[in-house]
């Protein structure tokens, strides 16, 4: 562990004189993540020569304490050393930690979607639940969301939901709901009572910026037409509604919640955007991904991640085998615990590779 320290404080070193080179300032983007990686370092490098300084301490207080012949003054210096190693025992547990190099996608923004699967007119109705449970998580984060491509039924469910949410640490805190969501109910159109089974997935994406994927133009096939509501009928009386196919890719991205076909096309370019950035860093990091496999699952939208017990008002995560019977709490927002649970297993597994 110390080696690893060791190397982590020659590297910020090496980044101190970078930083005074004029040709690194002038390139704003590598500028930037020098700029947070230096971040990262400068922490590692302060903590570490503060637990080299209490190691000093120590060994003096001990020293003290073996030498001094007045027993008052040995009772001090046996005192101050175990006060001292209490301190550096807290010290060594945050060097452990900032052994872990802080994900750069943590600090993005993110885009949701929330598709209805297995189950009908209940998937979407869940999708719906999903989307305000999220949104409730928001609120206490106080962060902010927009609605980017919303499908309704009837019912007041959703076949797909697609969204941003914006703020401090959204990615970090929402990385591992991807996947697969289970809910076992009773459907409020069932009349003999029965419990149904019905699955959601979810995707989450980290927010791509305009410099972070470039996207030609002559790459995109754009298609406009006139969007329309619940049983198929026509909501504007205008071409809106926007449909772009990424020609390279097959990525297909609709939007038609605005009036304005400018405003659609900017919101599916969003989303597009962020789906190829999606693509190239599972492609550029594949360190990442396969950490995230040995963590807390794959992210795949296809692993079954979470099972909603509405009768039993529980919910079980099974990538961490958390079990709370505090269902009405967590649809209503309450999601401190789990995803708590969830950064604590990925850190742990991360700390035992190290």
């Amino acid at each position: 562990m110390f080696d690893k320290i060791e190397e982590l404080v020659a590297k910020y070193k090496e980044i101190e004189k970078k930083l005074s080179d004029p040709d690194i300032v002038k390139d704003q983007k590598k500028y930037k993540e020098i700029m947070q990686e230096h971040s990262y370092l400068h922490d590692v490098y302060e903590t570490s020569e503060k637990y080299k300084n209490i190691s000093v301490q120590i060994e003096g207080a001990k020293q003290i304490a073996q030498e001094e012949k007045d027993q008052q003054l040995k009772e001090l210096a046996r005192e101050e050393a175990k006060m001292l190693e209490e301190e550096q025992t807290k010290m060594l547990e945050n060097l452990k930690q900032l052994l872990i190099p802080p994900d750069p996608l943590d600090l993005k923004n993110i885009i949701i979607e929330i598709r209805a699967g297995t189950g009908g007119d209940e998937a979407a109705l869940f999708a719906a639940n999903l989307y305000r449970m999220y949104s409730k998580y928001a609120e206490t984060k106080k962060w902010k969301i927009e609605i980017l491509s919303l499908n309704e039924i009837g019912l007041g469910g959703f076949k797909e939901i697609i969204f941003s949410v914006a703020g401090k640490n959204v990615y970090e805190n929402l990385r591992y709901e991807s996947g697969v969501h289970r809910v076992q109910r009773v459907p409020e159109t069932e009349s003999q009572g029965r419990i149904h089974t019905s699955a959601v997935t979810v995707a989450v994406l980290p927010e791509a910026e305009e410099t972070d994927v470039e996207i030609n133009p002559d790459d995109l096939k754009v298609d406009v037409y006139r969007s329309s509501g619940n049983g198929g009928q026509s909501v504007n009386t205008t071409d809106s509604a926007v449909r772009i196919t990424h020609i390279p890719t097959g990525l297909v991205v609709t939007c038609q919640d605005e009036k304005s076909q400018l405003k659609n096309k900017a919101k599916a370019l969003r989303v597009l955007r962020s789906r190829l950035y999606e693509i190239e860093e599972e492609k550029k990091q594949k360190e990442r991904a396969e950490a995230r496999k040995t963590q807390i699952g794959t992210g795949d939208r296809s692993e079954r991640i979470r099972t909603y017990n509405f009768p039993q008002n529980r919910l079980t995560d099974h990538r961490v085998n958390l079990t709370l019977y505090k269902l009405e709490y967590i649809m209503e927002g309450d999601l401190t615990e789990v995803i708590e649970a969830l950064k604590f297993s990925a850190k742990e597994k991360l700390l035992q590779k190290i």
